[in-house]
């Protein structure tokens, strides 16, 4: 009997360890995708675009979502809302532990109600 507590303690760990590390991927993610409408777009170029209020929260919430993935930053400032138009690029910034950082933002796919966009850590 012993050797089955001891069993079920080690898959237990086992399991612990790997789905700590699926849930870790799944909320540290830098990828996201958000609906445009009324409250979220704004025009930039002549362009539907992800306004830079909105795109600097979402980067905010999701840059250190874990104490053990990414770093503290403060608010997050971005040039102009993102195109949404696949390719599409440009940096915002924030500052941690006293030092400007730069995060670049790129589109991965866009469409009229929605645009995937990510992030760099």
């Amino acid at each position: 009997m012993q050797r089955k507590h001891v069993i079920v303690i080690g898959v237990t760990a086992v399991a612990l360890v790997g789905g700590g590390a699926g849930v870790t991927y799944a909320v540290s993610g830098t990828q996201s995708t958000t609906e445009l409408d009324s409250y979220s777009t704004v025009t930039v170029d002549g362009h539907k675009a992800l306004s830079a209020r909105i795109l600097g929260g979402r980067i905010q919430s999701k840059y250190r979502p874990l104490p053990w993935v990414g770093r503290d930053i403060g608010p997050v400032s971005c040039p102009s809302g993102l195109k949404a138009v696949a390719g599409a690029s440009l940096t915002c910034t924030a500052e941690a532990d006293g030092k400007r950082v730069e995060i670049p933002v790129s589109v991965v796919q866009a469409g009229d109600t929605s645009i995937t966009w990510k992030f760099e850590r």
